[in-house]
């Protein structure tokens, strides 16, 4: 059973990281650099925001529940003992981040402004980045051929087929 100290540590995390690349940069970059807008309408582009937003946060969610179970949290200095293959992670090896960039997307269709579709592509190459030098070899090492089999069956990025990228 999960211990309420490991769901405390995540929510801190949640608050500190994702909350401030997903919610409050968005945020601020929308008001401060509000134009150029995105050509689509606002009755289009807000359903839309809408459903990449709340999308995000419900992967983000399901995956920390996911990291809790393994008395692991979101933070990289705190991951689970075990390597989690289950629920979204067998059709996405980065879930997590997925549902960060869902959120960041969501927020710029929402408000139509390009500066944070800028910030979500700053951020996955960022994301990316680590992932490749960092996560992966991490995983690779602590997990070994447990790891390497779960990266033929389990795309990186996107649940579009099987096979590492």
């Amino acid at each position: 059973m999960t211990s309420t100290r490991v769901y405390l540590k995540t929510a801190l995390f949640t608050v500190l990281v994702p909350g401030t690349l997903a919610v409050a940069i968005p945020q601020l970059l929308a008001k401060w650099r509000p134009h150029p807008r995105l050509p689509i309408g606002s009755d289009v582009a807000r359903p839309l925001g809408t459903a990449s937003l709340l999308s995000g946060i419900a992967l983000y969610l399901h995956t920390t529940v996911q990291f809790g179970e393994g008395n692991g949290t979101p933070s990289p200095t705190d991951e689970p003992d075990e390597l989690v293959t289950s629920g979204v992670y067998s059709y996405t090896r980065n879930p997590m981040y997925v549902g960060v960039l869902l959120v960041i997307v969501g927020q710029a269709l929402r408000q139509r402004s390009l500066s944070p579709l800028w910030w979500a592509l700053g951020c996955w190459i960022g994301f990316h980045n680590r992932v490749i030098r960092f996560e992966e070899p991490h995983l690779a090492e602590k997990h070994g051929e447990e790891y390497e089999q779960y990266c033929e069956d389990v795309p990186r990025w996107l649940p579009f087929g099987r096979g590492a990228e």
